[in-house]
């Protein structure tokens, strides 16, 4: 139905200069609430979730590793992957662990 709007607006020859500059304003507001808007707060959620680590979180890697927080250094990490097996991993590498929320229900992000 756009499209057919703008082929007649063409085809017509009246106004066609400020309707593109309208159909490409909207088209660029678009872009931002279904595209640009959700991608940044996503970020904004992770970045609350990795301030927020505490030791004892269960948490898993970007690599798949899941594994139990001991540490919380300044930029990195120190995660307990089984008994006697620690890991030092860089802090942006480290997400929510799934499991975790399904198991306790709580969400370690929404922690206060």
């Amino acid at each position: 139905m756009l499209n057919n709007f703008i082929l007649l607006q063409a085809a017509s020859g009246e106004g066609s200069g400020m309707t593109s500059l309208i159909m490409i304003v909207l088209l660029i507001v678009i872009f931002y609430f279904f595209m640009i808007r959700p991608q940044s707060q996503k970020q904004k959620k992770i970045n609350q979730f990795r301030q927020g680590l505490q030791k004892g979180d269960k948490v898993m890697t970007a690599g798949g590793i899941y594994g139990k927080i001991r540490e919380v250094k300044d930029k990195v990490v120190v995660l307990e992957i089984t008994k006697g097996v620690d890991i030092t991993i860089d802090i942006n590498s480290v997400y929510q662990s799934a499991q975790d929320v399904a198991e306790t229900g709580a969400d370690p992000s929404q922690k206060q």
